[in-house]
Parts: C-alpha cells; sequence; structure tokens
C-alpha cells in the first residue's frame, strides 16, 4: 500500500464522498437534497462521523461553510444539488471568493451521458463558477473522486485561500470505485505558486526602510487574519511605535483597545487613520489589496515621495491598483516573523525618532476631531449607541463572535464594537453581500457551541435569508439578532441623500413583518425597543437568554448616516464629516 494513502478500499461513488469529509477532518457539512445528490445523501444518512446541517436555501448554506471557516481557519463545506441548487449557491461561492475564504463546495450534476443535452435540473456548473472560485473540477471517473477532494481541499486551504467547486454527475455516486484519501497531495502546476520564501535581502530593505521612516504607517488587512499571523503582527507594530489600522476585512488582525491602533480605514474609516495613510511617507502594507473601498481614488492617492511596501502571498495583488516601491511575495506570517527577528538583532532602532514623535502629535490632532461622535441626547434611538451598549455588555466576555449583514449597520458595528482578537468579526466585504448575517450566525454557532454570537442586521438584509431562523430552531442555535431598524435601506437611501437630490427611489421598506410576531412563529423570542432609555435592558435580557435565540427589534433614526464617509471617486482625505 503507499504510505502516503489513508487506505484503499472499493465503495460506491456516493459512499466515498462523506468518507472523504471524515478523513479530511471535516464535522460539519452544510446543504440542501435533490435529485443529482440523492445517492450522496443516502450515505451521509448512514455514517455519523459528519454531521449535516439542513438549511433552507442553497445561498444559506454556503454562507454557512463561509462563516465557519472565517471563524475556525478550518475548511468549510457545502453540499448542493444541480441546477437551481449550484446556481442559487453562486452569491456564496463569489461571497467567499472575493474575501479569500477556504471552503470546498460538492454539486451533484445530471448523469454523464445527459450532460450538455439540457437534461432536467442542468446547468454548466462548471462553466458558470470559473470566474468566482479558485478552482473547480468535473469528476468524469469515479476512481478520481477521492484525489479530487483531497486536491480541492489543498487548493481550498494554501497560498491565497479560497473556494473550490467539485462537480459530481450523478451516475458517478451510483458505481463502485476504487476509494483511497492521499495524507499529502502534490499539484505541480499549483505547488511552485504557495512556496514563497522571503530573501535576507529583501527583509533586510524592509527593516532599513521603516526605520528610516519620518511619517510610517502599518495598514493590514485580512491576510493577516487568514494566515494566523495576528500576534507577529501586534509584536512588530508595538516594537516600531507605529500606528497601525486594519481594513473592514481585517478587524481583529491588530487589537481594536491598543493606542497605537487609528482604527478602521477607507470610504467610512477614521478622519485620523485615513488622514495619516494620506500623508505618510512609509507605507506597510501587509496583507492588503488597496481596493476601491480602503484608499478611494489612486491618482488622489498617489504621492512620487511615498515609499510602500507590499507584503502579499498572491502576486497578482501587487501593484494591480497601486504602483509599490518594494513588492514582498511571501506568507504573512513567516515574513512578519523575519522581521521581528531581523529587529531583535539590532542593538538599537535607529528610528527618526524626533520626527516619529511629531508624527504622532499630528495623528492626535487628527484624533482630537471625534469623527465617530454622534447625538447621545436624542430621544430617538441612535443606531450608534445599540452598538456601544453592546460592546460595554460583551466585551468582557471570554468568547463573543459578531456577524453582520451589509449596509450601514454593519459599518457602525465596523466602527463602535472593538475586536481585540482575530476572527471575531465575520462578515462580506469584497462582495457585500446583503442577507449573509443569520446564515453566518448559524456556521459561527456550530463552531463555537458555547459563544456568544450575535448578529447585527437592518430589516432590510434580514428579510433575504430570514427562512434560516427555521434552520437556527431545527439545530438550536441560540443566536442573539440586533435588528437597526430604520425602515429603509440605509446605505441605499444615504447615497440617495448625497448624492440624487434627496430622491429615495425604492429605498423605503413599506411593507415591514412585525419581527417581534415573526420572530415568535418560528419558535423564538422576539422583542421590540423603540426608546433609547430600554436599550440597555432589552440588550441584558437577551444576553441573559442562554439557550434561546432572541431577536431585538431597535427602532431606530431614519435620518442618520455613517459618517465619516469618503465619496465614490474622491481621496481619503476627501471626506464628509458629521
Amino acid at each position: 500500500m503507499d504510505p502516503t494513502t489513508a487506505f484503499t478500499e472499493s465503495l460506491t461513488g456516493a459512499a466515498m464522498v462523506p468518507k472523504c469529509l471524515a478523513d479530511e477532518g471535516v464535522k460539519f457539512v452544510f446543504g440542501y437534497p435533490g435529485g443529482a445528490v440523492l445517492p450522496i445523501y443516502d450515505e451521509i444518512q448512514k455514517q455519523s462521523a459528519v454531521k449535516h446541517i439542513l438549511v433552507r436555501h442553497e445561498q444559506a448554506a454556503v454562507h454557512a461553510a463561509d462563516a465557519y471557516a472565517r471563524s475556525t481557519n478550518h475548511v468549510g463545506v457545502a453540499l448542493v444539488t444541480s441546477g437551481p441548487g449550484v446556481t442559487n449557491a453562486v452569491t456564496g461561492i463569489a461571497t467567499a471568493y472575493m474575501d479569500s475564504v477556504p471552503m470546498v463546495i460538492i454539486s451533484g450534476q445530471v448523469p454523464t451521458h445527459a450532460i450538455g443535452q439540457d437534461a432536467f435540473q442542468e446547468v454548466d456548473a462548471v462553466g458558470i463558477t470559473r470566474p468566482c472560485v479558485k478552482h473547480n473540477f468535473l469528476v468524469k471517473n469515479v476512481d478520481d473522486i477521492s484525489i479530487t477532494i483531497k486536491k480541492a481541499f489543498h487548493i481550498a486551504s494554501t497560498g491565497r485561500p479560497g473556494p473550490v467547486l467539485v462537480d459530481i454527475p450523478k451516475d458517478i455516486t451510483t458505481i463502485n470505485g476504487k476509494y483511497f484519501y492521499p495524507k499529502t497531495v502534490a499539484i505541480r502546476s499549483y505547488d511552485t505558486v504557495v512556496k514563497n520564501d522571503v530573501s535576507d535581502e529583501i527583509i533586510d530593505k524592509i527593516v532599513s526602510s521603516l526605520l528610516r521612516a519620518k511619517r510610517p504607517m502599518i495598514y493590514t488587512g485580512g491576510g493577516v487574519i487568514f494566515s494566523e499571523a495576528s500576534q507577529e503582527l501586534a509584536e512588530l507594530v508595538r516594537a516600531l511605535g507605529y500606528p497601525c489600522t486594519n481594513t473592514l476585512m481585517g478587524l481583529g488582525g491588530y487589537p481594536g483597545t491598543d493606542p497605537l491602533f487609528l482604527g478602521m480605514l477607507g470610504m467610512h474609516g477614521t478622519y485620523e487613520a485615513n488622514m495619516a495613510m494620506q500623508e505618510c511617507d512609509v507605507l506597510f502594507a501587509v496583507g492588503a489589496r488597496f481596493d476601491d473601498r480602503v484608499i478611494g481614488n489612486p491618482k488622489h492617492f498617489y504621492r512620487e515621495s511615498r515609499k510602500i511596501i507590499h507584503l502579499d502571498i498572491d502576486p497578482s495583488s501587487i501593484s494591480k491598483r497601486v504602483t509599490v516601491d518594494l513588492p514582498v511575495v511571501g506568507d504573512v506570517k513567516t515574513t512578519l516573523r523575519k522581521i521581528i527577528e531581523k529587529l531583535g538583532k539590532m542593538k538599537t532602532l535607529h528610528k527618526e525618532s524626533g520626527a516619529i514623535d511629531d508624527w504622532w502629535i499630528q495623528i492626535e490632532k487628527w484624533r482630537g476631531r471625534k469623527c465617530l461622535s454622534y447625538d447621545q441626547t436624542s430621544d430617538i434611538i441612535k443606531p450608534q449607541m445599540v452598538i456601544e451598549k453592546l460592546y460595554e455588555l460583551t466585551c468582557h466576555q471570554k468568547e463573543v463572535f459578531v456577524t453582520s449583514d451589509v449596509g450601514q449597520h454593519q459599518m457602525w458595528a465596523a466602527q463602535f464594537y472593538k475586536f481585540d482578537q482575530p476572527r471575531r468579526w465575520i462578515n462580506s466585504g469584497g462582495l457585500g453581500t446583503m442577507g449573509v448575517g443569520l446564515p453566518y450566525g448559524l456556521g459561527v454557532q456550530l463552531a463555537h457551541p458555547d459563544a456568544t454570537v450575535l448578529c447585527v442586521t437592518g430589516e432590510a438584509s434580514i428579510q433575504m435569508c430570514i427562512q434560516e431562523l427555521s434552520t437556527a430552531k431545527q439545530y438550536n442555535l441560540p443566536i442573539k439578532i440586533i435588528n437597526l431598524n430604520n425602515r429603509y435601506m440605509g446605505m441605499v437611501r444615504q447615497w440617495q441623500e448625497f448624492f440624487h437630490e434627496n430622491r429615495y427611489a425604492e429605498s423605503y421598506m413599506e411593507a415591514l413583518p412585525d419581527f417581534v410576531k415573526l420572530a415568535e412563529s418560528y419558535g423564538h423570542v422576539g422583542i421590540k425597543i423603540d426608546r433609547p432609555a430600554d436599550i440597555e435592558g432589552a440588550l441584558k435580557d437577551a444576553l441573559a437568554r442562554k439557550d434561546e435565540l432572541v431577536f431585538l427589534d431597535f427602532i431606530t433614526d431614519q435620518t442618520e448616516n455613517v459618517y465619516p464617509m469618503v465619496p465614490g471617486g474622491k481621496g481619503l482625505s476627501e471626506m464628509i464629516l458629521v
């Protein structure tokens, strides 16, 4: 027997699938059955190593698997049927792809002889998903199932992570083949891409540039979190004493309560983070990609005198939007460790100490603008107050996760909830997918059954996957839903106010359900809050209900906007402030 294989035996293709997942160490698979995958579901029913979680929509299956991956650093797994099963999953796959989340999606396909014949529930899954996966496979031989699934997990979890689709025709699942699940796998054309080791010469250049800086800035993104490099980042930032900012995807990569942290940057970032990014003379970008929501207009961001060092595992991300001076392709954790070791070998750090002091004086002046201030005396609930109180009541708990939908509530959560640890903030960054919050909560709660899971959402977003309240009931998942209900698609309304002369085209939600009754109809607890004085009591009540899902419907100020805001096409320093 080949020593790289776990064992070899004869199994049906359908039986191989849960066997592969069990051998890979998968605990949960999120899915929804259908004709093309019924043989696989039959085999799942016969075993107990892998637990299947039945969602109410395939999109939610992929979102839940996505959140499971984000919160654990394990590969998330989803199982869907052919045709509408896989097309329903595409939004979730694209969401994971944009945020570099490691996932394996197994989809059923019509029998091989029917492919291309417009068979019932047939779509070209490989063609449809090609633009939004890291890789995909169509399995045509039963003997290839196990090795293909192993390759899928390897590709999904190495290098820059991402979703991988494995499409399996139904007839392949019904015949017997040779099962062998390798402990390791080598893909010649792929493995060379992920083995990047940064040379000592490059490390010396990075350190030299950082120590010569007079106005340094360390800018980090989701790459720090996915490479498990938060500890190294904190060690480096504190050793240098330099300011640090995180992207929306990078929150928690550096402690949010640390005085060296300037807050999130970008379109709704803090004034001090954006101004420091714009005015710095040496910028160290780590596991980030200079996207449009982070730096705004690249032409405005450009400074001839600024030196940019960009570290990322993915060479295609470097100099994609902003030309950098020192490109560094490598693993974030390993490279940061080398930089720290290099600094440690130096007897003294010859920093521009006087200049750095002046730089911090300027940063403190920017901080003095208090860009996140809001009216705390209003007799209408301000959404920021809800998030601040939520943070106050939960920040000392041992294990708290915040999932979020997309919109104003997402930005307020990012601004006012301080994340001191990685993988505690679960949201859709790159694709900006409404509806993810509740299914994200499912995945996180299953991964961390004893944790407090908070889903921050809005009345528009929550209705996109509201049916997953049923899934939460079936599996007794006590998520706490904080619905910031302003009866508008809030971010749409804000843009319409700023840029469309207050023409609120189709952004007002005129036919909202009674969320309390709706939650109760699913068997959960519903609470409506419409006075500021009741915020704390309602949150305490919900948090005390350890074993129940509680839907908190906060009726908030319809006119409240997210500030600061960098208008589309503008530069980082061109913020709209309160």
